[in-house]
């Protein structure tokens, strides 16, 4: 797989938008495909593990914040914003280890 192509968590509906990673070089890039600002949040590989970590074992993550905001959608890293749902999908795919190889890009 290119790192350098978006991917979303198997657990996305099919067609729908959802949470997106994608990796060049030493950026991870996490980005809403729904969203029409086009909103990306620029990270590095050790800062995506440790989102990843965070999300299988339920713990905050040091690095990228996690927010819920007043409207019911979720900020992640003060820069992208997705619904809960599409966070579930996401958070489901990290657990069942989709995204693990991002951790390691560069």
């Amino acid at each position: 797989m290119r790192l350098d192509s978006w991917q979303k968590s198997s657990y996305c509906g099919e067609g729908e938008s959802c949470v997106h990673v994608s990796a060049t070089d030493t950026t991870v890039r996490l980005t809403e495909s729904g969203d029409p600002s086009g909103a990306i949040l620029h990270t590095t590989p050790a800062a995506f593990a440790a989102l990843t970590q965070a999300l299988k074992t339920g713990s905050p993550s040091p690095y990228i914040d996690v927010t819920p905001i007043p409207d019911g959608h979720v900020r992640i890293g003060g820069v992208v914003t997705t619904t809960p749902e599409k966070w579930d999908a996401f958070v489901r795919g990290v657990r069942a280890g989709e995204f693990d190889h991002f951790a390691t890009a560069g």
